[in-house]
């Protein structure tokens, strides 16, 4: 703002002054409004600490663990008078019968969402536990049953009974959270009682790999050990995550925290309070992520969607989607990877007949699928049967092939009727290689079309090339598991 001053010269010492006095005013103000934006919240947080606080808990779970009947005797020489001293040591107060069991402890954080006493905490907090005690803001304490519990999220539901309506947060949208918003979040750290930290989210949308729903909130404000359960606030006093996990060499906070997004969180919540149970829908396909090469070999625009590596017996079957299929939009909703429609697909309600537009062939269509039930279908899964191949051998793309015999059978443990051709050899400086196959693979189809031989899968490949494409789809099974794969085909 000074530069700005100084370069209108030309003004006389009356409009120099008059024009400094409203530079400077102009700079104050917009120094303010960076300021105040920069903060997004007052100076302290202590308003919005001292409203919150009183919705979230202590938790503190008591575990019965059962111990060995008898501890190992130390070797000592045989005859020894320290072999009736240990003896006796180890008997004492045993009366010939087992130790008794001990008793073990664990704390954490959990936060109240409505005035008749529903808590949301972390499964992993109340796993296993005996007893389950919430301790209040006030410091009063009371016994916790277990509503529901959902293990793909890390997310438990419990319930106190309490002699009039307790204080609650409700959920946010952790949609509307950006990047550099400020958060607060609330807890039990290493069990010293009711802590607030402050930080910001460094990051949306993480996984951790540990479930098929992964959706956290990184944030570097300081999480610890017995956090875990506990609120992660926006500044509107909103829940938008529930911290979970933290990564650190050393065990304590080193600025990545996670939160469960509370999208996710939420509708967990209200199924496990309607069911005490999850009920996820479920599509009924095995899906892999669409790389460039991929797309190229599909003849896609670009690498997205979810391609269709399995079909089983279910409900994606029986509306006609095949392997090889890439699903471009789910329930009106585009797809943009499989993280993106297996979260679509869990948050459907189970029987909703949806539609979905795939890409098949080159061609898209739509085809529309009644919804089952997640949990249901993972009690029992049918694999597809296929027929029997004939035998030859063959090489190909840096590859040894053969098909199926009675002895490669028994090494693979394919049952008979089974279908593919099996690797021997996978050159190591070749494509295939670096793509991750090797020797037992099973090949199932080369460019959408299923191989019963060697012969096939040189055929398709030739196919491939004649047609222009830089490189093939691969269909691949290991120890039952399938994937596709791109192949390049070479210049």
């Amino acid at each position: 703002m000074t530069s700005l001053a100084i370069t209108r010269t030309n003004a006389g010492p009356k409009s120099q002054t008059y024009l400094f006095g409203v530079v400077l005013t102009i700079a104050l103000m917009l120094m303010q409004t960076m300021t105040a934006s920069a903060r997004g919240a007052s100076d302290s947080f202590a308003d919005l600490a001292e409203r919150l606080s009183p919705a979230v808990v202590n938790i503190t779970t008591t575990q019965t663990i059962a111990q060995p009947d008898r501890p190992a005797m130390p070797q000592v020489p045989k005859g020894s008078p320290f072999e009736d001293f240990f003896k006796d040591f180890l008997d004492q107060g045993q009366n010939g019968q087992g130790r008794k069991p001990r008793k073990a402890t664990a704390l954490g954080s959990g936060f109240i969402v409505s005035a008749d006493g529903y808590i949301v905490t972390n499964n992993h907090v109340i796993d296993k536990a005996d007893e389950i005690v919430i301790e209040l803001f006030s410091g009063i304490e009371l016994d916790a049953k277990l509503i529901g519990r959902d293990i793909k999220t890390d997310i438990a539901l419990l319930k106190v009974e309490a002699d009039g309506p307790l204080p609650f947060v409700a959920f946010g949208d952790s949609d509307n959270s950006r990047v550099g918003d400020w958060v607060l979040a609330i807890g039990n750290p290493l069990g010293q009682g009711f802590s607030v930290s402050a930080g910001i989210i460094s990051a949306n949308n993480r996984t951790l790999r540990s479930g098929p729903y992964d959706d956290f909130i990184q944030t570097d404000a300081a999480i610890n050990r017995g956090n875990s359960g506990g609120p992660l606030f926006n500044m509107d006093g909103d829940v938008i995550g529930v911290n979970t996990a933290i990564i650190s060499p050393t065990g304590g906070s080193i600025g990545l925290g996670f939160s469960m997004a509370s999208n996710v969180v939420s509708g967990v919540i209200d199924q496990l309070k309607e069911f005490g149970e999850t009920r996820r829908g479920w599509l009924g396909v095995s899906i892999q992520d669409v790389d460039a090469e991929m797309a190229d070999a599909l003849g896609l625009e670009k690498p997205s969607g979810a391609l269709v590596s399995d079909v089983p017996e279910g409900p994606a079957k029986e509306a006609g989607i095949l392997a090889g299929d890439v699903i471009l939009n789910f329930d009106g909703k585009e797809v943009a990877d499989t993280r993106g429609l297996i979260k679509q697909v869990g948050n459907s309600a189970v029987g909703k007949a949806v539609r979905v537009i795939v890409q098949r062939d080159g061609k898209t269509q739509t085809v529309k699928v009644v919804l089952a039930r997640r949990e249901d279908a993972e009690k029992s899964l049918i694999v597809p049967v296929v027929a029997k191949p004939e035998v030859s051998k063959q090489e190909a793309l840096g590859m040894k092939l053969t098909s199926l015999t009675a002895e490669i059978r028994k090494q693979l443990r394919l049952k008979d009727d089974v279908t593919g051709v099996a690797v021997v050899t996978v050159d190591e400086e070749s494509d295939a290689y670096e793509k991750g196959l090797r020797v037992g693979d099973l090949i199932v189809e080369v460019g959408q079309i299923a191989v019963e031989s060697p012969a096939d899968v040189a055929k398709s490949v030739q196919s491939a090339q004649e047609a222009g494409r830089k490189s093939v789809l691969f269909l691949i099974r290991r120890e039952g598991n399938p994937r596709f794969v791109a192949l390049s085909l070479g210049s």
